[in-house]
């Protein structure tokens, strides 16, 4: 039988050296046969030990004699499974996280380390107040201690500044910690840290051209899958609880419904495209929102999909197949290239490429992947999007410019930017009646920030044409 937890190491290995942590952990998951109990536990190891890196470098920083980065980095990531196993995962007696961690160190060339590991992970639960030997006891009595114990070692050497003590606390480099500071103060800040460390909720949005919102609630329920509605948006439900591979699910087969975040919902709602219309996405792939919006016209007029992989494009097509749409048709490039579409829309959505420091909880590695550097050079090639998709637009015709992101430079930046240098174009809210109304900031714009309304973080904008 595989061994979960030492595919869980492979994958990380390949994080660890510059791999994507989705695409290591589905490398390893596709070549594997286990059974769907053991699959969440490699998808939990993996993207929470990535996540919680700083934090569990910094117990071992605390724990060990070397420092993590002076630790082989094979055995700083078996340490990494060990120390999640006894901080995080509470339903795992602490034996046994103990145990397979040592049986990992000597299954992967450090088994004469074994000892070494085995001392940091029983020091840990020395130092927590915890034996190995207690496993056995009732594990419901032992949740509330192994939670809190993570924390207790950790404060008990944290720096006062808040900066790196939220960022070593919650694992953020201190940038992003700063970012948030700066927006949202101390307490929000750390309420935002916690909730991107929780695992994503998965929410669907119904495709009402094939089916109502009351079927699809209705089929899922009868499959015991259980729902939840969500506030504002029309199609929009929430998975709770375990619910297995999304694909077996009643109606995807049958294109009743897609996978697509409540956020980026609103940024359809926002655009408001018409039956009729030419609506221009200029970076649709993979196409949750060129979809949407072709669903919102009642797949009647015509929608340009671009993007600059064939690969993402190929991915559009087969998810507008299965939603059986026809009002959408392929154009492959780069939106800063294709004078065709000039003055052809009645609307436009530039959903940009950006730094995603709104689904932190989606993407476990893009925390340690972004720099200021990479945001400054994103939000350079935004500006050039948005002053080439703008070209695309009729007079009197919309332009939604949105992102994922939670960064000025990325979002309202680049709005007052691109304002000062057309004056043709105004900031023009939602209407009363819109989704996307109850979202929007006196400015105009809106900002979604996922501890305040539970869903990804989103920045969005209409513009106006005059």
């Amino acid at each position: 039988m595989e061994n979960p937890r030492q595919l869980a190491f492979i994958a990380l290995k390949s994080v660890h050296r510059d791999a994507y942590a989705d695409v290591a952990l589905e490398r390893v998951l596709s070549q594997s046969d286990l059974n769907a109990v053991d699959r969440r536990l490699v998808t939990e190891l993996v993207y929470g030990s990535v996540r919680r890196m700083r934090s569990l470098d910094a117990l071992i920083d605390r724990l060990a004699k070397k420092k993590s980065h002076q630790q082989p980095p094979d055995l700083r990531t078996i340490l990494h499974l060990g120390l999640y196993q006894l901080c995080y995962l509470t339903q795992i007696p602490p034996s046994a996280a103990v145990n397979t961690t040592v049986e990992l160190a000597k299954t992967n060339g450090f088994a004469g380390l074994k000892g070494f590991v085995n001392g940091i992970l029983r020091q840990f639960l020395r130092e927590s107040g915890k034996r190995a030997e207690e496993a056995e006891g009732d594990i419901q009595a032992k949740i509330p201690s192994l939670l809190t114990t993570h924390y207790s070692l950790l404060t008990s050497q944290l720096p006062e500044d808040p900066v790196e003590r939220l960022g070593i606390l919650h694992s953020y480099p201190n940038w992003i910690i700063e970012l948030w500071l700066e927006q949202l103060g101390l307490v929000e800040t750390e309420q935002l840290c916690e909730w991107f460390n929780r695992a994503p909720a998965i929410d669907l949005r119904v495709n009402t051209l094939q089916a109502s919102i009351e079927q699809v609630e209705m089929q899922l329920q009868t499959a015991g899958v259980s729902v939840t509605r969500l506030p504002h948006l029309p199609q929009a439900l929430r998975l709770t609880g375990s619910i297995g591979a999304i694909q077996n699910l009643p109606g995807f087969s049958a294109g009743w419904w897609t996978v697509q975040d409540s956020s980026a919902q609103l940024v359809s709602h926002l655009l408001d495209p018409q039956s009729g219309e030419v609506v221009i996405d200029a970076c649709a792939a993979p196409g949750g929102k060129t979809t949407h919006m072709a669903e919102l016209m009642q797949d009647k007029g015509t929608i340009w999909a671009g993007d600059r992989k064939t690969s993402r494009l190929n991915k559009l097509k087969a998810n507008a197949e299965r939603l059986q749409l026809r009002s959408i048709k392929i154009c492959p490039g780069d939106s800063r290239s294709l004078p065709q579409f000039t003055n052809i829309a009645d609307r436009v959505l530039l959903d940009a490429p950006c730094s995603g420091l709104g689904t932190l909880h989606r993407h476990a590695d893009a925390r340690w992947r972004q720099t200021p550097a990479s945001v400054q050079e994103l939000a350079n090639l935004q500006k050039e999007l948005l002053a080439h998709t703008a070209t695309w637009v009729k007079p009197g015709g919309i332009l939604v410019y949105a992102t994922c992101t939670l960064h000025p430079l990325e979002n309202e930046r680049a709005v007052e930017w691109f304002l000062s240098h057309h004056p043709q174009w105004q900031i023009d809210p939602p209407a009363s009646d819109s989704p996307a109304t109850p979202f929007s900031t006196t400015a105009g714009w809106l900002k979604v920030f996922p501890h305040q309304h539970q869903m990804d973080g989103f920045f969005m904008v209409r513009l106006k044409k005059g």
